[in-house]
């Protein structure tokens, strides 16, 4: 995020706020998970791979991709559906549509039950998932308490705009008695900006 805490323009238009330092952790940190996740809001946006790049990891395990997708918008030309790993597509119980190249799980009534999914990804094995965003799938597994570490880098620069999205948006907590807290358990500086992690207090 910016400075100021900002993911992106008021417009919605992806920035480059990482430095090169940090794209680097970031692809070994993809590398090293079992499943990445994004919301379907993320590839409509962005249409990112989620696979990790030869540029900053020589020994590549892509870890599955996974799309939060309720109501089934996923274009089929969208880059996750590209071969180069397995991906799956969660949606509602209520959507019906399938995804070529993609395996789709449907569990939640009217929208993706994260507790659900989680569950049936650690039947299969999978005992890392990196949440990638965006805002509002972050803020949803903060909401359902499904956080274990959040890490954020903090590039030198500044957004602005009251309508720029955020590291998590959504309705946010009601009352400061179920605000998420954090305890800051490492920071560094990665080239012109600043890597803060934190474990999430339970």
């Amino acid at each position: 995020m910016s400075a100021d805490g900002k993911i992106a323009l008021p417009t919605r238009m992806q920035t480059r706020i990482s430095s090169d330092e940090d794209m680097r952790r970031v692809h070994e940190l993809r590398n090293s998970v079992d499943v990445i996740i994004v919301g379907v809001g993320t590839v409509l946006a962005d249409d990112p791979s989620l696979l990790v790049s030869p540029e900053h990891v020589s020994e590549i395990r892509n870890p599955v991709r996974l799309v939060l997708d309720s109501s089934g918008r996923t274009p089929d030309e969208a880059a996750v559906f590209d071969g180069d790993a397995d991906t799956i597509v969660a949606t509602s119980d209520e959507c019906s549509r399938d995804f070529g190249g993609a395996e789709v799980i449907r569990c939640g009534k009217g929208r993706v039950d994260l507790t659900k999914l989680m569950s049936i990804l650690h039947d299969r094995g999978h005992s890392s998932v990196l949440v990638e965003g965006g805002g509002d799938v972050i803020w949803s597994f903060f909401r359902e308490r499904l956080v274990d570490e959040f890490k954020v880098f903090v590039g030198s620069m500044i957004i602005g705009g009251k309508n720029s999205p955020t590291p998590t948006d959504g309705e946010g907590f009601h009352s400061l008695a179920d605000i998420a807290k954090l305890e800051l358990v490492a920071h560094t500086a990665l080239g012109d900006g600043l890597l803060l992690e934190y474990a999430v207090k339970r």
